[in-house]
């Protein structure tokens, strides 16, 4: 699948304010590809699809775990977790795309312990694309323009201490991707 063909798709599926991030999303991740030395085309092509699945059924994409064998965990938390894992399921099955760029798609709201850099650079994107706006981003921008480790430590605070705030469950893979990155026993 092109660049051009996953913008055309990602258009006629995304109602409007959701492809202007989205755009947002592909500009961070190719000047962060730049950046660190990352595949350009892999990255805007993720960044490009990353929601895909965003705005599908909950029950549709909650068959999709099932008959894909997803983590069946994913089943007791938030249905806005699905939209990843079943976006790089359902863009699998249908187009050929790289490993690499279905790894970042799948990763890009719960990240991975031991994420590849793409996987990084788009997690980091779609948290500090321009059209963001909530306390904490500009520090989290700061930290993308230093280290993308540092970036990914810190969107993942920010993503646990928000969802605390909120008082909800935190998916484990969220809790197990910063335990990963910071290093702890």
């Amino acid at each position: 699948m092109t660049f051009e063909e996953a913008k055309a798709l990602i258009e006629q599926t995304l109602p409007e304010k959701r492809f202007i991030h989205t755009l947002g999303v592909v500009e961070t991740a190719e000047r962060l590809a730049k950046k660190y030395g990352e595949n350009v085309e892999q990255a805007r092509l993720a960044a490009m699809l990353h929601d895909y699945a965003k705005y599908f059924d909950a029950a549709e994409m909650r068959q999709v775990v099932r008959e894909a064998g997803l983590d069946s965990n994913l089943l007791e938390y938030d249905d806005e977790l699905l939209h990843a894992p079943v976006g790089a399921v359902l863009l699998g099955r249908a187009y050929h795309l790289e490993p690499a760029v279905l790894s970042a798609i799948r990763n890009h709201t719960t990240g991975e312990p031991g994420m590849s850099r793409l996987d990084q650079i788009l997690f980091v994107a779609d948290a500090i694309e321009p059209n963001r706006q909530y306390p904490g981003v500009e520090r989290l921008r700061m930290e993308a323009e230093h280290s993308l480790e540092a970036a990914v430590v810190a969107t993942l605070r920010q993503t646990i201490q928000f969802l605390l705030n909120k008082s909800v469950r935190i998916f484990p893979l969220t809790i197990e991707t910063y335990n990963d990155f910071v290093n702890l026993p």
